[in-house]
């Protein structure tokens, strides 16, 4: 069984947010109810059949784009580029996804760089939703009807530099307001009232938005918002938005996509491009505050699959495509599998469910000791683009979206 870290203790005691309507094995955003990848579900099956779990159903609509969806009472979230426009869409679950609505954020104005559509996953917190286009354009909508209630442009409103490959963030409720990273000189990150959209602070330091998404955490007694920008991971005091510490050595000048991982004091981020991860202890001394480095190591150079961080060892892929783990303590590796290929991962008890970036869908039982593929079968009808979409378990169901296609599985034990 699966024990929380203590910074999870303390999201749940203290900080962290989401809609209490929602069931209690939905996963309403990004990499789930916590943020960490890890499903809390009870009864999920922990091996498939050879041919791979029952698929119940299949549906096509989601249009262009890699946003992973995220699901809330009995409705599936996602972001796609269909005729022109980029649009946040809402299916209906109970009726095997028929499309509820959608709602345009604009015209399609960025092509994505060779690989177009958005990237962000909706929030769902209560009867809201909050989203990022790939321009920029930062979205509160009604989730039951998708009528907009409240938007900002994060370049014509924050100065922000649009990314490479766009924006591809996914909004961080915390409380009573909602952040995100513009990245502009004079508005690194902002924090609005999640109800109306006014700002609350914003905070300059010079970095341009990454690729990854806010974390909100309790580090060195004080409560702040972990964020990989486009220089380096960056703490911000989460009441104003000043800026605490800094650690650059897992940057690259290229893309830094992956959410940070904490561990009471330790935080550790990780990027690809032959960079590496770090893991730096933050400390403070009255209203001041230091990032030391712990270790580095090139053993996780992690490009987009994501990190997930279970009792003190973080799993992730290492570029070309070696699933590790390393001891957070030390830095060493603990064991490495050239099996599931370059891919994204969510944990349950004992578990990874594995998505390689080429089709390929993997069960994986790990502990620090060994690792071992107990399950895996090919995604069918792929796509000609990279399964960049993480997997998302709720309630019983495995969702796999390969751009307008969205695949569901049936992962409950029997």
């Amino acid at each position: 069984m699966h024990r929380l870290s203590p910074t999870l203790a303390v999201l749940i005691a203290v900080g962290f947010t989401f809609s209490s309507a929602s069931h209690a094995d939905d996963w309403p955003q990004w990499r789930g109810p916590l943020r960490d990848g890890i499903s809390r579900e009870q009864g999920l099956a922990k091996s498939w059949p050879t041919d791979g779990p029952k698929l119940l159903w299949k549906k096509t609509g989601l249009g262009e784009g890699f946003s992973t969806p995220s699901i809330a009472r009995g409705i599936l979230y996602t972001m796609g580029n269909l005729d022109g426009e980029e649009y946040l869409l809402a299916f209906d679950l109970k009726a095997q996804g028929k499309p509820l609505w959608k709602t345009s954020l604009g015209s399609v104005r960025h092509a994505g760089a060779g690989y177009p559509g958005p990237r962000s996953t909706p929030t769902v917190d209560g009867d809201r939703i909050y989203c990022v286009g790939l321009n920029g354009d930062f979205v509160c909508a009604d989730a039951a009807s998708g009528r907009i209630v409240w938007r900002h442009d994060y370049v014509a409103d924050y100065g922000g530099r649009i990314p490479t490959w766009g924006y591809c963030e996914s909004p961080l409720i915390d409380g009573d307001r909602v952040v995100g990273t513009p990245g502009g000189s004079q508005a690194s990150i902002v924090a609005f009232d999640k109800a109306t959209g006014k700002q609350t602070w914003s905070t300059g330091f010079g970095d341009g938005a990454g690729y990854a998404s806010l974390i909100n955490v309790l580090v060195a007694g004080a409560p702040q918002y972990v964020q990989f920008t486009s220089g380096g991971l960056v703490g911000v005091h989460a009441d104003g938005g000043k800026l605490l510490w800094r650690y650059d050595a897992p940057a690259n000048g290229t893309a830094n996509c992956s959410t940070a991982v904490v561990h009471g004091d330790r935080v550790f981020g990780a990027s690809g491009y032959g960079t590496g991860g770090g893991a730096a202890d933050i400390s403070r001394d009255g209203a001041e505050f230091q990032a030391r480095e712990a270790f580095f190591t090139k053993e996780m150079k992690n490009h987009h699959g994501g990190l997930v961080l279970v009792d003190g060892h973080v799993y992730g892929s290492d570029d070309p495509g070696i699933l590790r783990c390393i001891d957070l303590a030390t830095g060493q590796t603990k064991w490495q599998d050239r099996a599931p290929g370059k891919c994204s991962l969510i944990y349950f008890e004992g578990l990874l469910i594995a998505r390689s970036e080429r089709g390929k869908v993997s069960l994986v039982k790990v502990s620090p000791e060994a690792c071992e593929v107990v399950s895996e079968f090919e995604q069918p009808d792929r796509s000609d683009k990279p399964s960049w979409p993480h997997p998302v378990v709720a309630n019983g169901v495995l969702y796999l979206r390969d751009q307008d296609l969205l695949l569901a599985y049936d992962v409950k034990a029997k």
